[in-house]
């Protein structure tokens, strides 16, 4: 036998082998719980839920303490310097700021440590008292962590704030939680300044930057507020220390603001043992994790995956490179021309993701490709269609030599786009597509754990498992969760149903938050305690377990609207099916019980758009234009029944009329979150009159 033959057949019969062995593998187990009657499963290699994977370490301080003490002099927090800021103009007078940055410059875990003592000692200095609350209301930078684990050092709560949220919103949560301090960034602090007067209870203001603004309106809109830069909390800290005030587990360590996708946001509040059961069982699910390992942050640290992901590299030693969306390649919108976005100069090795950035990967990649045509198109078509054969198990897909040979020639530039070296990455927030979870694993080279949770249950439920390669399911419950379905008798929804139990999804274990801050209603509404003392949210959604003990999202019940005839349509459920149009960035699709139909607002990919224009020869003065044109609505709406039609879906929960949008949604624009979720209620106000339109 030859060494191509041996190179071919080998890898390939190991492969099936591999192959056959998860195909049989159980994930997840039935197991007996209290409370509600239901289907209940948990993590198999798990008999109870784990509370803390360290001996004597119960809060996300002792973890802190106990990995800057282990990893000392290891590298830790890197921030890219600023070495240039320039405006360009496009041709209808726009302007854009562009970027040059350098390398990231490192924090050790030993000076790191320092600053946050040093910090936590400045607070007290500056007169902040440990039953009063701080707010971090910034973007993901180095600063904010360092801040997090400074209060949480002297035992004081954090409530944390997305930065894109608005005015109304910002103030309801600063109110509620009676914040005395405000850690900022100086972008931030423009906001706050705006809306000083209607601040009850703040009376200092840490700004992360230290060119603070200081010209004379600024001074007097803060006039009740004392005004200081991170460095110099830093350094009054250092010249005034002050022992450390752990707290205990139960103490609560965030109180955490929801994006608010459905009205003025809710603050979740989260113990210190609530956040370190999710750490705790998510670390022991991502293969080989270790000190080498590289993170690169750039979701925002007020939403629970990325706090909890950060705390999770704390864990083991790892470094973490801050980033942001506008500067995470080469070709984001802030990175000038000719110089290196964050993945590229970081190289990570694992990042988490929100569906709707590797969308945007994806599309980008495509763009390219389809621009560049001939034989590098052919070559990529071919390639991904022989991995693509592979992965979905055909024995004459591309195995062993062959994949290392595509790997070389076709996949290796894409993979420098996120730096060439991801080996793992983690996907939360919403459902991700199959089409693009395909294009990660052959195009990125990387198996996706795409998870299932909440800001309730500390972004901990599911999980998918780094050698499960199948698509739409949300993986087994996480080791410290248990997760329940229990019947549903309006949706038509049973536990009992087979082959597969059916039902609502309902959440326990130890990282089940406490509640809604300052609304017992809420809270007694969606939290049960059973007679067995595990704590259960109820989510909402809708679930089914497959044989192997792995979940899949099929419904959510807050998102049902009953038609004139009777027929009952499952918003998210039909969105989630529409999507994958290659002509949709997003889709709202809109019911009303006084109609028998469905109609939609879709915003239009822009690249997969012009590309059909052009390949029909339809003539058009802007992308807006486009949008406007009746043939391009009619191949839009073929489109959209067509992957209806995939998705296995009624001729009722199709939309017969579609309004299409040439703008994108961005969380700037109120109609999405900064999770890019759609806000609905807000959505529907500000297309009020369109909407009404397609009903007309």
């Amino acid at each position: 036998m030859g060494p191509y033959l041996v190179g071919v057949i080998v890898p390939f019969v190991l492969t099936l082998l591999l192959r056959t062995s998860k195909n049989g593998k159980n994930r997840g187990v039935p197991t007996d719980v209290g409370g509600e009657p239901g289907f209940a499963v948990r993590n198999k290699k798990f008999a109870t839920p784990i509370v803390s994977a360290w001996t004597g370490i119960s809060t996300l301080a002792e973890l802190f303490d106990y990995s800057c003490k282990k990893h000392h002099e290891k590298r830790f927090l890197g921030t890219r310097r600023l070495i240039s800021s320039e405006l360009e103009f496009s041709g209808d007078g726009r302007s854009f700021e562009k970027l040059h940055l350098g390398d990231y410059e490192w924090l050790t875990y030993g000076k790191a440590f320092e600053i946050v003592c040093n910090f936590a000692s400045g607070l007290v200095n500056l007169g902040h008292k440990i039953d009063e609350r701080v707010a971090i209301f910034a973007d993901t930078r180095e600063e904010w962590f360092l801040a997090l684990q400074a209060c949480f050092r002297r035992n004081v709560t954090v409530v944390t704030i997305y930065a894109s949220l608005g005015e109304e919103a910002l103030c309801h949560s600063l109110n509620e939680t009676e914040v005395t301090t405000v850690i900022c960034g100086k972008r931030e602090l423009k906001k706050l300044l705006d809306i000083s007067g209607q601040l009850d209870t703040v009376k200092h203001v840490i700004c992360m930057d230290d060119d603070i603004p200081s010209h004379s309106s600024l001074i007097q809109a803060s006039s009740s507020w004392t005004i200081s830069s991170f460095t110099e909390i830093e350094q009054l800290g250092r010249e005034n220390p002050v022992d450390a005030d752990l707290p205990v587990e139960a103490d609560i360590a965030v109180i955490m603001y929801t994006s608010g996708s459905t009205g003025l946001p809710k603050g979740v509040m989260m113990t210190h043992s609530n956040i370190l059961a999710t750490v705790s069982a998510v670390m022991t699910i991502i293969p080989r994790l270790g000190h080498k390992d590289v993170y690169l942050a750039y979701l925002p640290l007020a939403h629970i995956l990325e706090l909890a992901a950060e705390n999770i590299v704390v864990s083991v030693g790892m470094s973490i490179g801050y980033g942001s969306p506008l500067t995470l390649t080469d070709t984001s919108n802030k990175i000038k021309r000719g110089t290196k976005g964050d993945a590229s100069m970081l190289a990570p090795t694992i990042m988490a993701a929100v569906p709707a950035i590797l969308d945007r990967v994806r599309d980008g990649v495509r763009k390219k490709v389809d621009a560049t045509g001939g034989l590098s198109k052919k070559l990529f078509d071919l390639a991904y269609a022989r991995r693509l054969s592979a992965i979905n198990g055909s024995w004459l897909g591309a195995w062993g030599f062959e994949r290392l040979i595509w790997n070389f020639l076709v996949f290796r530039k894409i993979r420098a786009i996120l730096g060439g070296r991801v080996r793992f990455l983690l996907s939360g927030g919403a459902p991700l597509s199959g089409n693009t979870q395909r294009f990660i694993n052959i195009c990125i080279g990387a198996p996706i754990g795409q998870g299932y949770g909440l800001t309730e249950t500390c972004a901990g439920a599911t999980f998918t498992e780094y050698d499960d390669t199948s698509v739409g399911r949300v993986g087994p419950p996480i080791p410290c969760s248990i997760i329940k379905l229990i019947d549903w008798p309006e949706g038509g929804y049973s536990a009992n149903d087979s082959p597969m139990p059916r039902g609502e999804i309902v959440v326990g274990g130890p990282h089940v938050t406490l509640g809604y801050f300052n609304d017992d209603e809420k809270t007694k509404e969606v939290y049960k305690v059973d007679e067995r003392g595990m704590r259960w949210f109820y989510t909402g959604d809708i679930g089914r377990f497959h044989a192997d003990g792995c979940l899949e999202i099929i419904d959510r019940k807050k998102d049902i609207v009953k038609l004139q005839h009777g027929e009952y349509v499952s918003l998210g459920k039909v969105e989630a099916a529409l999507v994958s149009s290659p002509y949709v960035d997003v889709i709202v699709l809109h019911a009303d019980s006084f109609y028998s139909y469905c109609v939609a607002l879709v915003v239009a990919s822009q690249s997969a758009l012009e590309e059909w224009a052009q390949n029909r020869g339809i003539k058009y003065a802007d992308f807006p234009d486009l949008c406007q044109n009746e043939e391009t609505l009619k191949e839009v709406l073929v489109s959209l029944v067509k992957a209806g039609k995939a998705a296995h879906l009624q001729k009722f929960e199709l939309p017969a009329k579609i309004k299409l949008l040439s703008e994108p949604w961005t969380p700037e624009t109120g109609l999405v979150t900064a999770a890019l979720k759609i806000k609905r209620d807000a959505i529907r106000k500000a297309f009020s009159v369109d909407l009404a339109q397609l009903y007309s």
